[in-house]
C-alpha cells in the first residue's frame, strides 16, 4: 500500500469543470459511431459516452499538434505585384485527458520530426508548448495491444505532465510529473484526497512480437520477395495512415479564386499514388507494392536509422481497422524469419 493523491470517480465531472480553467479540455468519448478526443464543452450526456475505461479511441490525438488542415499564408495579386501575408493561427492552451502511453509516445515521435535536427516547425512548437498531457496508465492490455514489444512502457509515461492510475472503480491515483502538471493540479487541488492505495500490476500482453534486429536486417531486403506476398491484399485505402498516431505525411496545396487565395498544409498518405506523383508525370512509387514497402520501411528502418526507435507504438489501430487483415506484427515476424 502506498499513500498517494487520488481523484475519486464521483468527482470527475467537477474536476473537468475546473480543468477548463487551464484551457479547452479534451476527453475520450464515443460520439455516435466514432470515438476520439472531443472537447468537454461539447459533451452531451444524451448522445456522448465517456470512454475513460476503454483502452483506445479510434481517432488518435495527433491532430492536436498536427492539424488535419492548416492555413499557411494568403496571397493577392494586383497587376504584376503579389501581396503575401502569413496566416497566424490563434493557439489556445489545451489539456488531453486520459490519453494512453502509445499515443503519448506517438506525440514524442512527432516532436522528433518537427522539433529536432536543427529545425523547429513554429506552429507545431506553439501547439505543443500549449498542450498539457494527463495520461492514463494501462495495466490491462487489450487483445490488439503490443506497445511493450515496441519499447513503450504502458505504466510509466515519460513525457506526461500527470499520470492517472486507476486503482479500482472508486477512483484514480493522481501523480504529478512536471511543472506544467503542477499548474494543472492546482486547479483541482480541493478535489484530491490522500489515501492508502494498492496499485495494480501490469498483466501479460496477449499480442507480442520481437522487433529487435529488424531495422538492421531490412537494409538488405529492399528487393526481397517478401514485399510481393505481404502487399498483395493491400487496397491502398490509407486508413492505416490516418488512424496511426505517428504517421505525419502531409501535402501543401492551394485554394484560389480570381486573383487571391491561400496555401494550406493537409494530411496526406504515402499509400496514395498521387503522393509521389511528380510534375513531369514520373512516379518513383507507381506500383502498390512500392508504396506498401515504403510505409513499412519508414516505420521499421528509415525512422529508426534517423531517430533511434521504431515509428510504431504498438497501439494496434491498424490491426483493428485494416479491411483485408494486414497485420504489422505478422510482417515483423515474417521479416525476422526471412532468408
Amino acid at each position: 500500500m502506498v499513500r498517494m493523491k487520488v481523484l475519486k470517480t464521483s468527482k470527475l465531472e467537477a474536476a473537468f469543470n475546473k480543468l477548463v480553467g487551464f484551457g479547452d479540455l479534451y476527453v475520450p468519448m464515443l460520439r455516435g459511431s466514432q470515438s476520439g478526443f472531443y472537447s468537454w464543452k461539447t459533451y452531451n450526456e444524451d448522445y456522448d459516452d465517456l470512454m475513460l475505461d476503454i483502452l483506445n479511441v479510434y481517432l488518435p490525438p495527433k491532430n492536436f499538434v498536427l492539424p488535419q488542415t492548416e492555413k499557411l499564408y494568403s496571397f493577392k495579386q494586383e497587376g504584376v505585384a503579389i501581396d503575401i501575408e502569413e496566416v497566424k493561427q490563434k493557439i489556445e492552451p489545451k489539456i488531453l485527458f486520459g490519453i494512453r502511453a502509445c499515443d503519448v509516445k506517438g506525440i514524442d515521435y512527432l516532436d522528433e520530426v518537427f522539433l529536432t535536427r536543427g529545425y523547429d516547425d513554429i506552429a507545431y512548437k506553439e501547439r505543443r508548448d500549449s498542450l498539457a498531457i494527463i495520461a492514463s496508465a494501462c495495466y490491462n492490455p487489450g487483445t490488439n495491444c503490443f506497445c511493450e514489444s515496441m519499447g513503450v512502457n504502458p505504466t510509466e509515461i515519460e513525457s506526461a505532465d500527470v499520470i492517472l492510475r486507476e486503482y479500482g472503480p472508486e477512483g484514480y491515483v493522481w501523480e504529478v510529473k512536471t511543472p506544467k502538471g503542477e499548474e494543472v493540479t492546482k486547479l483541482i487541488a480541493d478535489l484530491l484526497e490522500d489515501e492508502e492505495v494498492k496499485l495494480p500490476e501490469l498483466k501479460s500482453f496477449l499480442r507480442q512480437v520481437e522487433y529487435e534486429g529488424v531495422a538492421e536486417k531490412l537494409k538488405d531486403m529492399f528487393e526481397h520477395p517478401i514485399w510481393d506476398k505481404a502487399s498483395e491484399p493491400c487496397q491502398n485505402c490509407g486508413i492505416c495512415t490516418y488512424l496511426c498516431p505517428t504517421c505525419y505525411c502531409f501535402d501543401i496545396q492551394v485554394k484560389s479564386w480570381g486573383d487571391e487565395g491561400y496555401r494550406f498544409r493537409c494530411w496526406d498518405s504515402c499509400m496514395y499514388r498521387e503522393y509521389t506523383q511528380m510534375a513531369g508525370g514520373h512516379n518513383p512509387r507507381e506500383a502498390s507494392k512500392e508504396r506498401f514497402r515504403n510505409r513499412f520501411l519508414h516505420k521499421l528502418q528509415f525512422f529508426p536509422e534517423r531517430y533511434g526507435p521504431s515509428l510504431c507504438t504498438g497501439c494496434g489501430r491498424c490491426v483493428v481497422v485494416c479491411p483485408v487483415g494486414i497485420n504489422i506484427t505478422t510482417i515483423i515476424q515474417d521479416i525476422k524469419e526471412a532468408e
